[in-house]
């Protein structure tokens, strides 16, 4: 399932800073097929964690180790400048290795600047791209979309890398945005075109570290895809009880799929972001496109733009 001849890959959690926590059975995954990862994250945490909208910028984080102007490696000690931790530094302290951090202001070109960093200081040679939930696969018509500008951003970075790369969903439904229905009903069409390239399950040594790390973060996607491996079942209030999501068993499973066809024939917008230059150009691109995205959402508990 993964390329042949690979040896060190980048597993980055494309959404908000929860999806690197979702990330870690992926990381493992490679791992135990002797692969050598560096995990990495956004510099974007949900508003209960950073009430600033958006994601934070590298010259508003302390601790960290740059590489180029959108990445930069973080510790256990890195938190921004108004003293936010990041979940990407829990992450770090608990697996006691540094972690990459993308800073998606720059947009999509500064997303591909920052990875390509990375892949040439740590010589790697696959990018994995990690979505909790499944929202990545959106078609534009569903109707509880509420975080779609981070993940097809980093849909049209995986797509325009010059590496090998794999887009992993783990925890289908569990951030409440697609049906079952919805979510299966676009795997069939990945399928259809050759896309679904295989799928792997959560095993014990990924559930017992996740149980360690989640409760430490504010994970909902990770807090269920637990959920799942307990053997719950059925639909959970997230979100502070705006938002519903179902909880199955296929949350336990991580599908691997290529990145290029979700980007060619599954998620429209992601095409017109490949080169945005700042996150206020793809935020527009996708206000145009009628998408509500999680940037709207947190200026608007703010009362404006800040």
């Amino acid at each position: 399932m993964v390329p042949k001849g690979m040896s060190a890959a980048l597993v980055v959690g494309i959404g908000g800073g929860g999806d690197i926590v979702s990330a870690i059975p992926v990381r493992n995954y490679l791992k135990r097929l002797g692969i050598r990862v560096l995990l990495g994250g956004l510099t974007w945490e949900r508003y209960v964690v950073d009430p600033q909208p958006g994601p934070r910028k590298l010259s508003e984080i302390q601790n960290i180790e740059p590489l180029s102007e959108t990445s930069a490696l973080a510790s256990s000690a890195t938190v921004s400048t108004k003293g936010i931790r990041f979940t990407a530094s829990k992450v770090s302290e608990f697996l006691g290795e540094k972690v990459l951090l993308l800073d998606p202001n720059l947009g999509v070109r500064g997303l591909i600047r920052g990875i390509s960093a990375a892949i040439e200081k740590f010589n790697l040679d696959m990018v994995v791209g990690v979505d909790g939930g499944g929202d990545v696969l959106i078609s534009g018509e569903e109707k509880n979309i509420r975080s779609p500008l981070l993940d097809s951003m980093m849909l049209a970075t995986l797509a325009s890398l010059d590496s090998a790369t794999l887009l992993a969903v783990i925890g289908c439904c569990t951030d409440g945005e697609l049906t079952l229905e919805e979510f299966m009903r676009q795997l069939a069409r990945i399928a259809r075109f050759g896309g679904l390239i295989g799928a792997f399950g959560l095993v014990k040594e990924d559930a017992e570290m996740m149980e360690r790390i989640v409760p430490n973060t504010s994970s909902e996607v990770s807090r269920l895809i637990l959920a799942a491996w307990r053997g719950e079942f059925g639909r959970f209030k997230i979100r502070g009880g705006t938002r519903e999501a179902e909880v199955t068993p296929f949350a336990t499973i991580t599908f691997l799929i290529d990145p290029i066809v979700v980007f060619r024939e599954v998620n429209p917008v992601a095409k017109q972001l490949v080169e945005t230059e700042s996150l206020e150009e793809a935020n527009e691109v996708l206000r145009k496109a009628g998408l509500f995205t999680e940037l709207d959402f947190e200026r608007s508990l703010k009362g404006g733009d800040l």
